[in-house]
């Protein structure tokens, strides 16, 4: 019997330890990261999430004071790529993924930032409102659950406050934009970058 292969939003991955290094120009800085099996893209930043970067990089000085909600984390990338934006904003950094926190936790040392480190599927441990969250959704959780991050983003804004996701084309981008319009009244494509779409609602 085949063994399934075991996904990156497994909340206690089991996969035998395969670890990687990345390095990350972003920001002026030289970003430095460990990953692992059972977490993911372990072998390099993903591209949707470097073009989701490039774009909160872009608005940054757009988002409102307050915290800095990372949703579904991975190994920290977008985090801890936020403390080399600005390294007195407060971040929190969720997963469901035990490993991945783990990681995150250890990139952040190296990269000499700190942040909340919280463990939540989804928004179920959440007690905070954010000026921004930031997500790369994980698509092959299922729609259901990429829709949840979307749709349910809005409770967690503050007034203002902004969503900022990353989606390709051919993975639902258009059915996101229209679920994003649908909860918060507005949406805007900030970026397109082959095929994927940086999408942005604001919290009125």
């Amino acid at each position: 019997m085949v063994k399934k292969a075991e996904q990156y939003f497994t909340s206690q991955p089991t996969s035998t330890h395969d670890f990687h290094t990345i390095h990350f120009d972003f920001a002026g800085k030289q970003l430095v990261f460990q990953t692992d099996a059972g977490v993911f893209s372990k072998s390099r930043i993903d591209y949707g999430t470097v073009v989701l970067l490039s774009a909160v990089h872009d608005y940054f000085a757009e988002i409102p004071a307050g915290k800095i909600l990372d949703l579904g984390t991975g190994y920290g990338p977008v985090g801890v790529a936020i403390k080399a934006i600005d390294q007195t904003k407060d971040v929190v950094m969720v997963d469901v993924n035990q490993r991945s926190l783990a990681l995150a936790e250890e990139n952040l040392a190296a990269n000499h930032y700190q942040a909340q480190i919280l463990q939540s599927n989804i928004y179920e441990n959440i007690t905070d409102q954010f000026a921004a969250i930031i997500v790369n959704p994980p698509i092959r959780a299922g729609k259901e659950v990429v829709t949840k991050m979307l749709i349910e983003a809005r409770k967690q804004l503050v007034t203002g406050g902004m969503i900022f996701a990353v989606l390709q084309k051919k993975q639902g981008a258009p059915s996101a934009e229209k679920h994003l319009r649908d909860a918060f009244g507005n949406v805007e494509i900030l970026k397109r970058d082959k095929g994927y779409y940086v999408l942005r609602s604001i919290r009125n």
